[in-house]
């Protein structure tokens, strides 16, 4: 549904160790880095990090979050952990089984280095 989403990072290594880790749970690769910007690469999207060009430093949107589609529940979970372990932030209720008008979904939410809300998300 997107070509790619990108955010910005203060620090682009701390950003690269954290989303490495974050994204290598959901079967991603290492990001490759162009300059000041590191891409994640797949057949449904492309996710970037990039250190912001006009020279003002990185904040995160209000009101916004990334969604990353998990195969199952366990894998929800190792995000969130491999997210946390990586120093992003849990937030919100921990991670599992919401139920709304949207059906039943398993989900957990972390912000990472630079405060992005991010979200992992299993469709039961």
């Amino acid at each position: 549904m997107f070509s790619h989403i990108m955010v910005g990072a203060n620090d682009l290594p701390r950003a690269k160790a954290f989303y490495d880790a974050l994204l290598g749970t959901l079967g991603v690769g290492p990001a490759m880095q162009d300059g000041h910007r590191i891409f994640y690469m797949t057949p449904t999207g492309v996710f970037a990090v990039s250190e912001p060009i006009d020279g003002q430093p990185a904040t995160h949107a209000n009101g916004a979050t990334i969604g990353f589609a998990c195969k199952d529940s366990a894998q929800v979970d190792a995000w969130h952990a491999a997210g946390v372990a990586a120093g992003g932030t849990s937030i919100e209720d921990p991670p599992g089984l919401r139920e709304g008008g949207l059906g039943k979904l398993y989900l957990a939410y972390l912000r990472d280095p630079d405060g992005n809300k991010l979200c992992a998300l299993h469709r039961m």
